[in-house]
């Protein structure tokens, strides 16, 4: 039973939260003169026929795998108390990277798709080593720096495409790409798992990325919670100069850290690369995973499973976006909800968070000998 009502209080606040978050939504579809209850049907309607219903679950799987690896990546940088903003460009970088190698090596399938992936990952690294660099040895703000980055990434990405790693079969009116990548660098995807499963299989490729990125998950779950690096990491975020009285350096954590939040940034952009779009195309390339891996990080409380649990809302809202529109509801009314349930978690934990630490300090002086005391003497004498 204690372990039962560990989680309700931990599951309470979010709980609450989203629910602030649709009565405060339903007020801004009202205000637009839009009805909440047809919203919230569209939001749960995942199509009419068994293949809409696959496809619906198709892309609701193939936005929540990037969604995950981004807010993975941004929470490995929370956990330092380092604002990584700069995965955004760095799953960018190495998208663009990992394709061009990719197009230009020919290997077995296995060994072809690890080599892309230990590419984008190194790319990723390397990007974000930059930043870490310069906060370490110049004491520059890795906000700054990453979003200076970011842009910088643009224009590296369009020069990447364009120059060494431009496919040189496309025609002048054509939008600039990559060469494509050999079959063996295809990643196998999960149509045929909807078979297996006695359901209609999805017209489009859903991406056996996820099974990678579960993975990943289970091992940042696990390095972040049992090994020395998670505890270095939680001790230097939590009191720098405790951790280096115990002998932790701080600028060595941040460059660690740094380098495995820009590996995990480097994953981001691969299951569209490897599961669907197999080149690097500036036209096709979907932007924005890293700033949204950053409200998702937030939501998920910087652990791998609420990582996963907030990524699965994201992308089931993202997923919504079209049936909204067939409501007569602006496709900006689930980037507001997004952000009004991140907002309203935030509000929530803060209020329990001091409710919490008001509790503890008021038994912390009930405990006290020399607080009851002070409180016995300070009270009136009663004549008798």
């Amino acid at each position: 039973m204690t372990w039962l009502l560990q989680l309700a209080r931990r599951i309470a606040p979010t709980l609450v939260a989203l629910v602030m978050a649709l009565l405060i939504t339903g007020v801004f579809i009202l205000i637009i003169g839009e009805n909440p209850l047809a919203a919230l049907g569209a939001l749960f309607d995942f199509g009419d026929s068994a293949t809409a219903q696959a496809n619906s679950i198709g892309v609701w799987i193939n936005r929540a795998t990037p969604l995950f690896l981004s807010g993975l990546a941004v929470s490995i940088g929370f956990r330092m108390g380092l604002f990584n903003i700069g995965v955004e460009g760095q799953y960018r970088v190495a998208t663009v990277i990992a394709a061009g190698v990719g197009a230009a090596i020919v290997l077995p399938a296995p060994l072809h798709i690890l080599v892309i992936v230990l590419v984008a990952m190194a790319a990723g690294a390397a990007y974000a080593a930059i930043p870490a660099v310069l906060k370490t040895t110049r004491g520059v703000s890795e906000v700054i720096s990453t979003i200076m980055l970011n842009s910088i990434a643009i224009g590296l990405a369009a020069w990447f495409v364009r120059s060494p790693f431009a496919d040189p079969d496309l025609g002048a009116g054509e939008t600039a790409a990559t060469r494509p990548i050999d079959e063996s660098g295809h990643f196998p995807g999960l149509n045929d798992l909807f078979g297996t499963l006695g359901l209609e299989e999805p017209r489009r490729p859903v991406h056996g990325f996820v099974v990678v990125a579960i993975v990943v998950g289970i091992v940042m779950a696990v390095v972040l919670s049992r090994s020395r690096f998670g505890f270095e990491l939680r001790a230097s975020g939590l009191n720098a100069l405790a951790a280096a009285a115990n002998g932790i350096s701080s600028k060595a954590m941040v460059i660690k850290a740094m380098l495995l939040s820009g590996a995990l940034a480097g994953l981001v952009g691969l299951p569209d690369l490897l599961g669907s779009a197999h080149r690097f195309q500036t036209d096709s390339f979907v932007a924005g995973y890293g700033f949204t891996g950053i409200a998702v990080a937030l939501l998920g409380r910087n652990r791998p499973g609420g990582i996963a649990l907030a990524a699965l809302l994201f992308a089931f809202l993202d997923r919504a976006g079209p049936r909204l529109q067939s409501e007569g509801i602006p496709p900006a009314a689930v980037t507001i909800m997004q952000g009004i349930v991140v907002l309203s978690v935030l509000i929530v934990d803060e209020v329990a968070r001091r409710r919490l630490r008001r509790r503890e300090e008021r038994r912390a002086r009930a405990q006290d000998p020399a607080t009851r005391s002070e409180e016995s003497a300070a009270q009136p004498e009663v004549s008798s």
